[in-house]
């Protein structure tokens, strides 16, 4: 999901073609949206643009451009990252490449003009005022609270990462190849992804600047098809014997599917479709995973102790409980990754992102990446159901067997800081 806004001056947007992007601006002051819920945000990012409009008619379909004489919205956009914000940022030990790219668009294609290394902040602003080069800085909402705040909410929102990128371009000048957008301060422009576009700085500006936020990404029904179906297939082999045959000999070999195996995969496939029709319980293998892993943490204005040390009293089997940062918890029923495959038992997962790292969002960190979470037995289920799908509820009320399951089951999850006593 594309979109963007203006914060100085007059600037266009830009991407990789086959991207959703939004286009915000900077943060700082009093905000001019409205964070009361994941909701209530997205509403006044589209503003006066309805909700079920913008899905209706503009979502993955065409471009929206929104134009608001809003002075307080184009001073709360103008504020969300400046140049000047660089200096700082660069003091901290920023990386070209990682962090920050310097590029220019020159007869119609990118110029890359990074060095090696360090960047330091008078070598970026002696390119951007002698080469007239885009500057282009890498998810700033891991330094910049507000955009933190923003794309937390949205990923809320969505379901789905929100990314971001800065550019700041020189007046007269134009960082990345091609779309032209008349856009002024406090405008905000959508594009669906796959929307070809080019950004350029118009004379007379000091320069330019933009925050584009991207969402959506691997996130289509081909990708949930591919997600869920090996948990479908799983479940269905272990009741249908058809499908645990093995398959023709040498038919890895052929350089064409046989007419045998198509008409035996088509029937399989009609199998798991009639299989599908009368399930709730779509296995989702890494989608849920991947998302929790990798999204931001809940904004904290504090220093965060809420989301790693549990608070309030401890729950007990007479207590009333409540889940709490429900949006970033995820509830999915996997085969034990403990046991082999002739073993596996289904269990109940339960990942979350209130201990994940800022710093690292968005920026491909694979081997710094934990899942946090807990695991219970299948017999749980219903239990967590409750809690979930409940305001509140007493622990004496879980449909579990024994006393001490209750109480052991709420007891972790207040330990991973997901339900309170109330």
């Amino acid at each position: 999901m594309p979109k963007k806004a203006k914060p100085t001056g007059s600037g266009k947007e830009e991407g990789p073609a086959p991207c959703k992007q939004m286009k915000l601006e900077a943060a700082g002051g009093p905000s001019a949206l409205n964070f009361d819920s994941p909701s209530s945000l997205f509403e006044s990012l589209i503003s006066p643009i309805k909700t079920e409009t913008f899905f209706k008619e503009f979502w993955e379909q065409k471009p929206l451009l929104i134009q608001r004489d809003d002075p307080a919205l184009a001073t709360y956009y103008g504020s969300l990252f400046k140049l000047t914000d660089l200096k700082s940022l660069c003091s901290r030990g920023m990386y070209y490449g990682r962090d920050v790219n310097v590029c220019r668009c020159v007869n119609g294609k990118k110029k890359v003009l990074n060095k090696d290394g360090k960047a330091h902040f008078l070598q970026l602003r002696k390119d951007f005022d002698q080469k007239r080069a885009t500057i282009q800085f890498h998810q700033p909402q891991r330094f910049k609270d507000e955009l933190w705040r923003i794309q937390e909410k949205l990923e809320c929102y969505f379901g789905s990462l929100v990314g971001s990128n800065v550019y700041i371009t020189p007046a007269g000048s134009q960082g990345l190849p091609p779309h032209y957008d008349d856009v002024e301060p406090g405008d905000l422009l959508y594009f669906p992804r796959g929307t070809i576009h080019q950004a350029d700085t118009p004379a007379g500006l000091a320069h330019s600047t933009h925050v584009t936020i991207s969402t959506y990404q691997n996130n289509s029904w081909g990708d949930f098809l591919l997600d869920t179906i090996s948990g479908l297939v799983f479940d269905t082999a272990k009741e249908d014997v058809e499908l645990r045959t093995g398959i023709p000999r040498q038919l890895l070999l052929q350089v064409e599917s046989t007419t045998v195996a198509t008409r035996r995969l088509s029937g399989f496939l009609r199998t798991l479709a009639d299989r599908l029709e009368g399930t709730k319980e779509l296995l989702s293998s890494d989608m849920k995973k991947d998302f929790i892993m990798h999204r931001l943490p809940p904004y904290s204005a504090g220093d965060g102790a809420e989301l790693s040390t549990p608070g309030g009293k401890l729950p007990r089997l007479d207590s009333v409980v409540r889940l709490q940062f429900k949006d970033h918890i995820v509830l999915t029923v996997l085969p034990d990754q403990d046991q082999s495959d002739e073993a596996q038992e289904k269990m109940v997962y339960i990942y979350h992102s209130l201990k994940n790292s800022r710093e690292t969002h968005m920026m491909g960190n694979e081997e710094e990446t934990e899942f946090h979470g807990l695991r219970f037995p299948l017999s749980h289920l219903d239990a967590l159901k409750q809690i979930w799908n409940s305001p509140a509820i007493s622990v004496k009320d879980l449909k579990l067997t024994t006393d001490e399951e209750k109480e052991s089951l709420v007891l972790s999850l207040w330990t991973e800081c997901l339900i309170q006593v109330v």
